[in-house]
């Protein structure tokens, strides 16, 4: 058995990781997270780019743990404010994951701009770091458009104002999806399926 580290507390991450290494059948995995692991000083987040913060959080635990540790850096990116807030996501209204401030502000943000001009993509950036320090960086989008009002209870951060292009059941906020449509749909459902290959031979590497 091989464990592997989530750089994160987000509870919602680790199923969600966990779920993706389910689907695709990969065996002798486990997967841990920051709560289950001795403690370490975390690095702030201060890289100019999603792979940036990433690699930060993932380097950081691989050396503190001795674990192949995989780090997630997400945000929206609105077209109408020129790809903000970016990297600043989690902490836009100021105060780090307050998802209900930041959802109000950005809704703020974005009340006079019409509805031709809402378009917005989920960004992820996912980094898996090795012990011997190798890494591998995907990147994962999810295009959309930014509702006017929060809708649904699902998911986190900017998921109740995020209106997914590809939802075929058009007009669900990616907050209204289930958890199996949004692994399939997302950003990050996309990067982490980019290291499947990564996390099988990580499985396989002890046999």
């Amino acid at each position: 058995m091989t464990t592997i580290l989530l750089a994160s507390r987000n509870a919602k991450k680790l199923k969600e990781l966990r779920r993706v290494v389910a689907a695709a059948g990969i065996t002798g995995l486990e997967v841990v997270g920051l709560d289950d692991v001795p403690g370490y000083t975390e690095l702030p987040e201060d890289g100019a780019t999603f792979e940036d913060n990433a690699l930060i959080k993932a380097r950081t635990g691989a050396a503190a743990t001795g674990l192949p540790t995989l780090a997630d850096d997400s945000g929206i990116s609105v077209d109408a404010l020129n790809g903000m807030p970016g990297v600043l996501s989690a902490r836009w209204s100021g105060t780090h994951g307050d998802d209900a401030a930041n959802n109000a502000l950005l809704l703020a943000q974005l009340s006079d701009v019409p509805d031709d001009r809402r378009g917005a993509a989920f960004v992820s950036a996912c980094a898996l770091v090795r012990p011997d320090g190798t890494d591998t960086v995907v990147r994962g989008e999810w295009r959309g458009t930014m509702a006017r009002e929060a809708h649904g209870t699902n998911g986190f951060g900017y998921d109740p104002l995020f209106l997914p292009a590809d939802d075929l059941a058009a007009g669900r906020s990616s907050a209204e999806l289930s958890a199996e449509e949004k692994d399939a749909l997302s950003h990050r459902g996309k990067a982490l399926a980019a290291l499947v290959p990564d996390l099988r031979a990580l499985a396989n590497s002890t046999g």
